[in-house]
């Protein structure tokens, strides 16, 4: 493939392309993917929350126009008008062969300035943004957000999302299914090692992500109640920050929990595969959600690091995880089934080391980020001039 000229465009202002969460990651994976296959990549965001990592220093930066400090409808008055001022800023950076674009509310102008010039673009849709926002923050004009986001949708010429619930709601939203096609995330597998360092003798029960509801601690906090009326012995280590973290640290308290998890709060992103090293078991707990759409990096993260998983059986987690073969599923939701698959692997450590060097080969052959790069890439070229 020739070295192409790529933008990559992070319009969205809840996305510190260079900060730790899981959404950064992910920005940071795909351009690391994109510079590895030889391209050169221009980043356009608004927000940073960082320095970029060594490996990225000579990505070009450009920082997008938009205050991020009004709130309310004059946020969304800023971003929609900052979205218009995109043409332009591109015709400067220029010139490009691909626009690639991670879905953002407010953000419709470089998908059609790409198809105006005829150039290859797509458009990576993660979440259904509008009705997440509606739904956990604050949306004042609705119809606006809507109309800029298809906008977005028609004027892409290659529509990927992470999930088939992904998937599902842009077809809901009338997006032509033809130039939809689901790609899940993939892993970094070299940054990860199959390696223990907990050191102590009861088995470590981790968690990584942002403590936000949609993630299921509550779940996985009531399993460990129930583990320690049972008489288990273990340790939780729970990795990560957000808004849930009161209520976590009140349920721990009332279930008696506190005194054997460790809640590291949040971390760098270099630092995870030395505390996914310290679990012997790691869990994505999550509830039962309608419409779920999440392609989950931790899981990867998990499989990759040859940790035994327990993850909630939901959306494409069944199916990246072969049930009592690469890993173990539990009805979402279910502390109770939970508990019970919990206390079978604290019980039967060679389980573990089977499930995780499992979890880990799959993670090698099918997860990489290249091959997610290299089939996004092909995909784009495909369709150009459609």
């Amino acid at each position: 493939m020739n070295r192409l000229r790529i933008a990559y465009v992070c319009a969205d202002p809840g996305v510190p392309v260079f900060g730790r969460k899981g959404c950064s990651i992910h920005v940071q994976e795909v351009i690391r993917a994109f510079v590895r296959m030889g391209h050169a990549v221009t980043l356009f965001a608004r927000r940073w929350g960082g320095e970029a990592p060594g490996d990225l220093a000579g990505v070009t930066c450009i920082a997008l126009p938009g205050t991020l400090r009004t709130a309310g409808a004059d946020r969304e008055r800023d971003l929609a008008a900052a979205n218009r001022a995109m043409p332009d800023l591109l015709d400067a950076c220029g010139p490009f062969d691909l626009v690639y674009e991670r879905y953002a509310l407010w953000s419709s102008a470089a998908m059609q300035w790409s198809r105006v010039r005829g150039l290859a673009s797509v458009l990576e849709v993660n979440a259904p943004l509008v009705d997440e926002q509606a739904r956990h923050r604050e949306l004042h004009n609705r119809s606006l957000a809507e109309a800029i986001s298809l906008e977005a949708l028609i004027a892409a010429r290659q529509v990927v999302a992470v999930s088939s619930g992904a998937a599902g709601w842009l077809i809901d939203e009338g997006v032509d299914p033809g130039k939809i096609e689901v790609v899940a995330n993939g892993v970094d597998v070299d940054r990860f090692t199959p390696v223990f360092t907990h050191g102590g003798s009861d088995p470590v029960i981790g968690f990584v992500g942002t403590l936000k509801p949609w993630h299921g601690l509550s779940v996985l906090v009531d399993a460990a109640r129930q583990l320690k009326a049972r008489g288990e012995r273990f340790r939780l280590l729970l990795v990560g920050d957000g808004p849930e973290r009161a209520a976590v640290e009140q349920d721990l308290a009332a279930a008696g929990l506190t005194a054997q998890c460790d809640l590291t709060g949040a971390v760098d992103p270099a630092d995870i595969p030395g505390l996914l090293a310290r679990m012997d078991i790691a869990v994505a707990p999550y509830p039962a959600l309608d419409g779920f759409y999440f392609s989950p990096l931790k899981v990867m993260e998990y499989m990759a690091a040859g940790r035994a998983v327990v993850a909630s059986r939901i959306g494409d987690i069944d199916g990246l995880i072969d049930d009592g073969s690469t890993g173990c599923l539990c009805p979402a939701g279910d502390a109770a089934a939970l508990a019970e698959t919990l206390a079978g692997l604290i019980a039967d450590p060679g389980r573990r080391i089977r499930l995780g060097r499992a979890a880990r080969a799959k993670a090698q052959r099918e997860m990489g980020w290249n091959a997610v790069a290299g089939r996004i890439l092909a995909l784009a070229a495909e369709r150009v001039g459609c």
